[in-house]
């Protein structure tokens, strides 16, 4: 049974590699020092949050990393799953269901009105889970660095 728990200072070793591999994914790449930063935003657990599934060995398999905002159509927050991992030898075993459902119950008890997320469009894996568990809604994602 795969258990999950909010990230601790000592889970630091196993997330990251999982991080890594998300990255890689991804084909992105982070600073370490930002990793470490990051990392240690969501271990104090205030403006970023993050947990780590765990397999029936204890073996660190997924994570989930998430944060709420305010919005201008609800006086509620909303709550953005920003990222979201498991090892590939550990898909299909509905350790990404168990993810975004502890986001879900987490976002529930702060209050937040709704959760939500994006993903690659070609990541059919994962939109594969997704569409079972959530409605995409048809918007398209733009960015503008600053």
């Amino acid at each position: 049974m795969t258990t999950i728990a909010a990230l601790t200072s000592a889970d630091f070793d196993e997330w990251g590699p999982l991080w890594q591999s998300y990255l890689t994914f991804y084909k992105s790449e982070v600073a370490r020092d930002v990793s470490q930063t990051t990392f240690a935003r969501m271990v104090a657990d205030r403006e970023l949050h993050g947990a780590i599934a765990r397999d029936d060995e204890g073996v660190a398999i997924g994570f989930v990393h998430w944060l709420t905002h305010a919005g201008t159509w609800t006086t509620a927050t909303f709550c953005y799953l920003e990222d979201l991992f498991v090892s590939p030898h550990s898909r299909g075993g509905g350790t990404g269901r168990e993810l975004i459902e502890h986001v879900r119950a987490w976002a529930a008890a702060a209050g937040s009105e709704k959760v939500y997320w994006l993903t690659a469009e070609d990541n059919t894996t994962a939109r594969y889970l997704y569409d079972k568990v959530a409605e995409h809604t048809g918007f398209v994602h733009y960015e503008l660095p600053v």
